[in-house]
């Protein structure tokens, strides 16, 4: 940081002439105490950008010297000096939070160094973050026009939110648009490429096809369970790969990923289809047959979930798993403070499925409740909401609880949501359904170039209300609006989180297991 004063505190400062006079040859603006009462009087009587201050002084001692600093201005920088290597005095500085730790005798180059990572860390990160993406730019963008299958867009998919993520530590705005622009090229992409390719998934045409929600439990749960004696599988409704990745560093302060894995939503990618097909182990139209008394079609008054728990026991019966498991959902701040106090309960079972509904409802929030809306403006806000909320939540208690416990953890969830931008016009009758991701009924008038159409919805092993019902989706970032209120519509709807459709961030979710550290 150009120009950037400094304090220097220690009791043998004429001692350190040479190094103030190196830094002001590097243009820096140096001020010197030698004691902490004569320090602290300095700071209130003009603003630093950094202090160094030594950690062995006569009268008030540097610990002392640096708390009260802490007090005056918690974000000032200290950056602690001494001549002990003892542990303690180590980790009462660190707690004290300082910024550095120096031990001396120190050099010029050291003290540039320190400065340099606290002054100009942001500035180096974000310079060198977006040379990195630029050099990966053409990389991803070669890649995304070559015919990738499903595990390569898993590929793509992870190098943008990396990259996504990377770039929020980035000053310039300039580098953040042009990976939203690609990002939206890949969404474009990927939607088509799953057009192409759903009808051969579902219908097992196609020998290569990803996990999927009704395969998820056959072929990645039940293998876990087999390994473990007791495991809780823990469904975060709604729960983005992005919004995975910023809970990632605060879940390993307790467990160690051992597997980061993706798998497909089926369509559409909302909770009464695709949850419901992950319990069972079935799509849509084999549970309507297979269970009609657990199945509740779009038209039909109920819950469209309530039955999540019977279908998970039927699956693993039919999978030869006759175990003992529970099923908890929690739909508000109060069950979950009441699970948390349930657990030791549970933990004679092999299994035990918690379902967390909080990401879910903050996306229908954030449409509805103007205050929310603000707070996540954007994408970066809306997964610092979700890390806020996540900290202080009954969740991390739990997840507190099982790293105590030394048990394996599975996150995942039934599908994400996408921020939409683009209306697309339809016409249906009174019972077309109201998502804004996709629209299923007998009567529905669109542009089909604009839609993935499935006329049949059989084909899709969707029900089908009567002899002409069809479902449509959007794609990428579009949303369905009426013709005859869509300036309302798409005021209303636009920059919301909607989920239903097909889009990298809907139908890409994630499935972590998590060992104990």
């Amino acid at each position: 940081m150009e120009n950037a004063t400094i304090l220097w505190v220690d009791d043998e400062i004429d001692l350190l002439k040479p190094h103030i006079m190196f830094l002001k040859d590097k243009g820096y603006n140096v001020f010197t105490s030698n004691n902490g009462g004569e320090a602290l009087e300095i700071i209130r009587s003009r603003p630093f950008d950094i202090v160094f201050l030594d950690e062995q002084m006569p009268g008030i001692s540097g610990i002392e010297t640096l708390l009260q600093i802490k007090n005056i201005y918690p974000g000032l920088p200290v950056v602690m000096i001494t001549k002990s290597e003892e542990e303690a005095i180590m980790e009462d500085a660190i707690g004290s939070n300082i910024s550095d730790y120096l031990i001396k005798p120190v050099n010029p180059n050291q003290i540039l160094l320190s400065l340099k990572k606290n002054l100009e860390n942001k500035k180096l990160i974000s310079e060198k973050t977006t040379f990195n993406y630029q050099q990966q730019f053409r990389s991803i963008g070669m890649e995304i026009s070559n015919r990738l299958n499903f595990n390569e867009w898993k590929e793509i998919y992870r190098k943008l939110i990396y990259w996504e993520l990377e770039l929020e530590k980035s000053t310039s705005s300039g580098i953040a648009d042009v990976l939203k622009l690609q990002k939206d090229e890949a969404g474009q992409v990927f939607s088509r490429f799953v057009e192409t390719n759903y009808l051969g998934w579902v219908q097992g045409k196609t020998a290569e096809k990803p996990v999927m929600s009704h395969t998820l439990v056959k072929e990645s749960l039940l293998p876990v369970i087999d390994e473990t004696q007791s495991l809780f599988f823990i469904l975060i409704d709604n729960l983005r790969y992005d919004q995975w990745k910023i809970l990632q560093p605060i879940v390993e302060q307790y467990f160690r990923v051992e597997r980061d894995e993706i798998y497909y939503s089926i369509l559409p990618t909302t909770t009464q289809y695709a949850r419901n097909a992950l319990f069972s182990g079935l799509l849509p139209t084999e549970i309507e047959r297979k269970y009609p008394k657990y199945w509740v079609n779009e038209d039909e008054e109920g819950t469209k979930n309530q039955f999540e728990s019977e279908l998970l026991g039927e699956q693993l019966k039919r999978y030869g798993r006759d175990l003992k498991y529970s099923y908890n959902k929690v739909l508000n701040l109060t069950a979950g403070r009441k699970l948390v106090e349930t657990l030791p309960n549970l933990l004679g079972n092999r299994l035990n499925v918690i379902v967390y509904n909080f990401v879910d409802m903050l996306s229908h929030a954030r449409t509805e409740m103007e205050v929310i809306r603000e707070l996540a403006d954007d994408e970066a806000a809306y997964r610092s909401i979700t890390v806020s909320w996540f900290e202080h939540s009954p969740l991390i208690e739990i997840f507190r609880f099982l790293a105590e416990k030394k048990i394996t953890t599975i996150i995942t969830t039934d599908h994400g949501s996408v921020k939409v931008d683009s209306p697309v016009k339809i016409v249906g009758d009174k019972a077309t359904n109201t998502n804004l991701r996709y629209k299923t009924g007998k009567s529905l008038s669109y542009n089909r170039k604009e839609v993935f159409e499935v006329k049949n919805p059989m084909d899709a092993y969707l029900p089908k209300g009567n002899v002409s019902s069809s479902f449509v989706f959007c794609r990428n970032t579009d949303f369905f609006a009426y013709p005859n209120n869509f300036n309302y519509y798409v005021n209303y709807y636009r920059n919301t989180f909607q989920h239903g459709g097909i889009s990298m961030e809907e139908v890409m979710v994630p499935f972590i297991t998590l060992k104990p550290r």
